[in-house]
């Protein structure tokens, strides 16, 4: 076996990054992916002239992309392309109100207080307060393992507890909100990016208030080609810095002799490697990968992000008053969540978000009609009837939509996919659907989260959504950074 030879299990976008980092660093990368084409949640459905990203739908922090072109030496313009989406999102409220999440933070300071009310100071007081904690203390925290002592000895370390206040650990967000906005509109808008990590603003920490800061001040993007776009471009990247990837590979287990990881069994036959990287949901790779009931149920005492229902419509005209990110808010935000995390079902009032990228670019849909990805939260739950659930579900966002766009929406479907949190599970083996493996519905969650490593088996390291810093685009990225710092460099 070469010393230096990697394997990563689950080409997501964090097991395409670390493979790419490890690559350029001189390691001999192999990425085995069970499915025909890499990419994890992020992949495209196209029916009848309608294209449709499958999974992620929004694009921030594009820098993150930015530096693996870098530290590969390429220009990503040859690769990928993107521009700036000056309206972060468009909010629908129940009692009328409209208001446009403009990324130029002044423009969205007077927008609050025009449409719904909110005093100027406070939006721009919130977000100067979002972008400091971010700086100060998630640069720290979501660009390091939360597991090692040399973070906590970090000489910025001091300065980040000084700006973490007791609001932010022992208030909710939707505490924390209160305490800061004044409209109940503004209070929605911003407790809303709890759902971010797959958690409860009623429960989640009121630290995710730095969350919009990503948003709202750095910027809302938009990829030529749509989200698609990006690991594919990462996967050419990859390829030319010689890594090799292997589709349908099914790998059935991760092999360890004397708590030293030695290589992975895919489609039978035994692959030897010197280090061996899971891209795979954490709980899935300790019950199925590793065959380690005691790690699967330590990782199951922490509680399941929320997953997604999502219908992909093909809608055979344009409607002007949308744009690229929508959403409609539930009229009870609170008995939402209640449901979705109490009770495991669906909430009668469910909040709405709909994406539209034929917006941005001419090809995602037929001309003069629009691609809509159309997602609600859902439960992570076991023994669902899906269908029976899907077909409710259809006629409340249907009824939903027809009344706040004052529409026939139902007439103007003509073509349609589904992805259910079953879907999702099959596909990504995400456990019950969960977007984001864990929620961060506690105060600790950021540190019950799994690490990027186990002192268990030397050799054998994590990343992708599952585990720190946690999901979505930018963390998933952030997360093969710190793998690849783990490993350090070809001996």
């Amino acid at each position: 076996m070469k010393a230096n030879k990697v394997i990563v299990v689950g080409a997501g976008i964090g097991g395409i990054a670390t493979a790419i980092r490890l690559a350029v660093k001189g390691f001999d990368v192999e990425v085995h992916e069970k499915n025909e084409v890499a990419g994890g949640k992020m992949y495209l459905i196209e029916k009848d002239g309608f294209r449709f990203d499958a999974g992620p739908s929004l694009f921030t922090q594009p820098d993150n992309v930015e530096e693996l072109f870098s530290l590969a030496g390429e220009d990503i313009r040859s690769y990928f392309n993107y521009m700036a989406v000056p309206i972060a999102c468009r909010y629908f409220f129940e009692n009328g109100k409209q208001l446009n999440a403009y990324t130029d933070q002044q423009a969205f300071a007077a927008e609050m207080e025009h449409k719904v009310g909110e005093p100027k100071e406070n939006i721009v007081r919130y977000l100067q307060d979002a972008e400091q904690v971010y700086e100060k203390v998630g640069t720290i925290f979501l660009n390091h393992s939360l597991h090692l002592t040399s973070t906590w000895l970090h000489r910025r370390v001091m300065d980040a507890m000084r700006t973490v206040k007791l609001p932010y650990l022992f208030n909710t967000l939707d505490g924390f909100n209160r305490s800061r906005l004044q409209t109940p509109e503004a209070v929605q808008v911003f407790n809303r990016f709890a759902t971010y990590n797959g958690s409860n603003p009623f429960s989640a920490p009121g630290m995710l208030s730095l969350i919009p800061h990503l948003e709202q001040n750095q910027g809302t993007f938009y990829p030529h080609g749509g989200l698609i776009s990006i690991p594919r471009a990462l996967v050419a990247l990859a390829e030319k810095k010689g890594v090799r990837f292997v589709l349908n590979s099914h790998v059935q287990q991760i092999v360890s002799d004397k708590s030293k990881a030695t290589g992975i069994i895919a489609n039978g036959g035994f692959i030897p490697a010197a280090h061996v990287i899971s891209n795979v949901d954490a709980y899935y790779t300790y019950k199925n990968l590793l065959l380690d009931e005691t790690g699967a149920s330590k990782i199951l005492r922490s509680e399941r992000s929320s997953s997604a229902l999502i219908f992909y419509w093909g809608i055979k005209r344009n409607f002007p008053e949308l744009h690229l990110h929508n959403i409609f808010f539930s009229q009870s935000y609170r008995d939402e969540f209640y449901c979705l995390f109490h009770q495991k079902k669906f909430h009668d009032d469910p909040t709405i978000y709909v994406n539209i990228s034929s917006k941005m670019e001419a090809g995602q849909a037929p001309e003069g009609k629009e691609n809509w990805f159309v997602m609600v939260n859902a439960p992570a739950m076991v023994g669902a009837d899906w269908e029976r659930e899907t077909a409710v579900l259809r006629k409340r966002v249907i009824s939903k939509l027809n009344r706040m766009l004052k529409a026939d929406v139902e007439n103007d479907i003509e073509v349609e996919e589904v992805l259910t949190p079953e879907g999702i599970q099959a596909r990504t083996d995400s456990y019950l659907g969960s977007l984001y493996g864990t929620s961060s519905n506690s105060k600790w969650a950021a540190f019950l989260r799994h690490a990027n490593f186990t002192s268990r088996i030397k050799g054998l390291y994590f990343t992708g959504g599952s585990v720190h810093p946690g999901g979505g685009i930018p963390l998933c990225l952030k997360s093969a950074g710190i793998v690849s710092d783990l490993i350090g460099n070809p001996v």
